[in-house]
């Protein structure tokens, strides 16, 4: 059972369950200038997230204080469905042809999963 800590509760190893979900969080920078076109490359490209194995959503969120800088925060059943499922599809390849253009670097990813809430 979760235990309480002041108005959370604590997700433990033994009341986690399959239904908790995986956030794939990608820090993405891009050129200067290219928000607008980064943000409905990106709205065109949810679709391929959305018939994607495991996923239960994608959005994107633009960090307030620097310019060129989002989170895509990806829902997924397990990292393995973002991994090897997704990463390994031809929607991936979409993706990164809808997106790739605008990134001034490589995207940083890690994955988190909730234990308080």
């Amino acid at each position: 059972m979760a235990r309480a800590i002041a108005g959370y509760s604590l997700l433990t190893p033994s009341n986690r369950t399959e239904h908790n979900v995986v956030f794939e969080m990608a820090h993405i920078e891009i050129l200067a200038g290219k928000q607008r076109e980064f943000e409905a490359a990106v709205q065109q490209a949810l679709p391929l997230f959305a018939r994607a194995k495991g996923c239960h959503g994608a959005e994107l969120h633009h960090i307030v204080e620097r310019d060129t800088s989002y989170v895509l925060l990806v829902r997924w059943n397990t990292v393995e469905d973002h991994m090897v499922d997704f990463r390994e599809s031809d929607d991936f390849q979409e993706w990164r042809k809808l997106v790739g253009p605008f990134f001034a670097k490589a995207p940083e990813v890690v994955h988190s999963e909730v234990v308080v809430k």
